[in-house]
């Protein structure tokens, strides 16, 4: 395999000197600690899941990174499907996985950039001149852009230098901030992305119909369709309802991650301002609304338009269509969606306002609680006729991600309890170990379907390996990161610490090494730093949040204190030595980027 830094100078990357003050040791563990049992399964997951992704990409890629597929414009199964197939494999790779994975990322990338420049629609206006324009998306909604960009966005965990991407991280924000008058999406006198449906060509003036949500006509027969439709008739019936996209919506907040991503860049103050401008025009629309963020602003700029329904919009508060599959009503408010913009300017920011106006919605919504037959009920939709969509526990959307925003004890108690969460409290000690073993099965089981599938590539839609991903790394970003999985919204990795290799210079914590955050608190993260190697020293890099967001004040080991005082240290450590480091921090305090620890000023 070829060195990083090699790899990505091919690819036109600046390169920084190989050491920096940044990389000497400032801690020393000669401490012998036998292998913890979570130590060896973590090192075995890094490992496994390489070559699984391997045999996914050489089973439905080609060599240039081209999908192999019946390639659509659609919601179902359009270009957004497409690069979801990669989701997860930038926090691999930044991990500590090989390189291997790295590459071949960001081969799939420029693959199917190409694919889907090239292709074109008939009947569908917006895609007539590509599905994707300027080597994006041409036109869609912010939970399919979201979905399509996860390798985009977070490919500067492991490769923030490439130019191809920061041109891009530059191009892209300036579809949304009103800078390119090829995309006119933002009108900066109101504040408000125009539309639900846009992107590179610009926002979608106009009722949405269900063609501009399908795709052209096709023959879905000998298809197997995720969504469960067996005929496009009921592909278009699925999106009849879908039509309310005039003005501005909540779901558009993941925008956001665009102009974070260019900001964290060079820390640009073009791009936070306008992330705050943005932000702050929405939460006084929550101020207004009661503190419930609208799903609908009109082009006038006013809460809920002319008619002042906050609750409309396909995705919205009120939005509860039919599915053509089984013929009942679904609720598919998707608010969860919003949590990424108020993420993204807290950090830029390190503002706790825009946690606190999510904790405020929460309690918003569940006042409107009602009792039925002595048993309270709370609410999670609006409509018409008012609140609805009733449930027996208390509206907790974003509860967690709230809790690693604050860190106080009130918001932890509305998140759901779990697995990670009792481990985080002191108990459950074995969920390290049994829950990286349940992930080594899931890539083993994944791995059997990958070469279990016999569909032919002309008779497979872009969404139809989704489900056979072998990426498998929410347990690793909990216990290695003490961070929350992104998920499939778009937004950046949020975590409490990361790790680098200054020995080979490069994202992820160095080979052999194992990292277990075993607590996190307001100014406190503990984490047991191992080295699993017998006869080899090994150096880490620990990062005080994903990038560099948290200042480490002081890290404590057996008693002894070493102050930092800054957003990262050095770790040497000895051949079978481990420890557990305390660190005292301070959230928030730093200024955000993506450059790694060597790179800084």
């Amino acid at each position: 395999m070829n060195h990083p830094r090699f790899f990505l100078f091919a690819l036109g990357a600046s390169v920084a000197p190989l050491f920096s003050a940044e990389t000497k040791p400032a801690l020393k563990i000669t401490t012998p600690m036998a292998a913890p049992a979570w130590a060896k399964l973590e090192r075995q997951l890094l490992a496994d899941n390489v070559p699984a992704c391997r045999e996914f990409f050489e089973k439905y890629y080609n060599p240039a990174g081209e999908l192999q597929a019946f390639l659509r414009w659609g919601a179902n199964d359009g270009p957004d499907d497409a690069f979801e197939n990669f989701n997860r494999w930038p926090e691999l790779h930044a991990l500590g996985a090989s390189d291997e994975v790295l590459q071949i990322y960001l081969k799939a990338q420029e693959g199917m950039i190409r694919q889907y420049s090239t292709l074109k629609t008939v009947d569908v206006p917006a895609g007539r001149n590509g599905m994707y324009v300027k080597e994006f998306s041409a036109q869609s909604d912010w939970m399919h852009h979201g979905e399509g960009l996860q390798i985009f966005n977070r490919m500067n965990l492991s490769a923030p230098n490439l130019p191809v991407f920061q041109t891009r991280a530059r191009r892209f924000a300036g579809f949304y901030m009103g800078t390119d008058p090829t995309a006119p999406n933002y009108d900066p006198e109101k504040k408000i992305i125009r539309s639900m449906q846009n992107g590179s060509i610009g926002p979608m003036l106009r009722p949405a119909t269900a063609l501009d949500w399908v795709g052209d006509p096709f023959d879905a027969a000998g298809f197997v369709a995720l969504h469960g439709e067996s005929t496009y008739q009921q592909f278009l019936e699925h999106y009849r309802e879908y039509s309310e996209v005039l003005g501005d919506h909540f779901i558009n907040l993941v925008a956001t991650t665009l102009p974070t991503t260019a900001y964290l860049v060079k820390n640009e103050t073009v791009y936070k301002t306008w992330i705050v401008d943005y932000m702050d025009a929405w939460l006084a629309r929550m101020k207004a609304n009661g503190g419930v963020i609208p799903s609908h602003i009109g082009l006038d700029g006013k809460i809920g338009g002319a008619d002042g329904k906050w609750w409309r919009g396909a995705y919205g508060w009120g939005f509860s269509p039919v599915n053509p599959v089984n013929g009942r009503r679904e609720n598919r408010n998707r608010i969860p969606r919003a949590t990424v913009g108020f993420a993204n300017a807290l950090l830029v920011t390190g503002d706790q306002r825009y946690a606190d106006a999510w904790r405020t919605m929460m309690d918003a919504v569940n006042s409107h609680a009602r009792t039925t037959d002595g048993k309270k009920e709370y609410p999670t939709m609006f409509g018409d006729a008012g609140w609805y969509g009733w449930q027996a526990r208390p509206w907790n959307v974003g509860a967690l991600e709230l809790w690693t925003w604050s860190m106080r004890a009130d918001d932890l108690a509305r998140v759901d309890k779990n697995e990670w969460l009792t481990f985080l409290g002191g108990e459950q000690p074995d969920y390290p170990a049994s829950a990286l073993q349940r992930d080594l099965d899931t890539v083993a089981r994944r791995l059997a379907e990958i070469r279990n599938d016999k569909t032919p590539a002309g008779k497979r839609l872009a969404d139809n390996m989704l489900d056979k991903d072998p990426a498998t790394t929410d347990t690793l970003v909990r216990l290695m990161l003490g961070g929350v999985p992104p998920g499939v919204a778009g937004g950046l990795l949020q975590a409490r610490l990361r790790y680098f290799d200054p020995v080979r210079q490069r994202a992820g914590i160095p080979e052999d090494v194992a990292a277990l955050v075993s607590e996190l608190g307001d100014t406190r993260t503990v984490v047991t730093l191992v080295n699993l190697n017998p006869t080899t020293a090994r150096t880490v890099i620990v990062q005080g949040g994903t990038y560099g967001e948290h200042r480490i004040e002081a890290v404590e080991q057996g008693g002894a204190t070493t102050r930092v005082g800054g957003t990262n240290f050095s770790v040497e450590l000895a051949p079978g030595a481990g420890a557990k480091l305390t660190l005292t921090m301070k959230r928030f305090a730093a200024t955000p980027i993506a450059a790694f620890p060597w790179e800084r000023n």
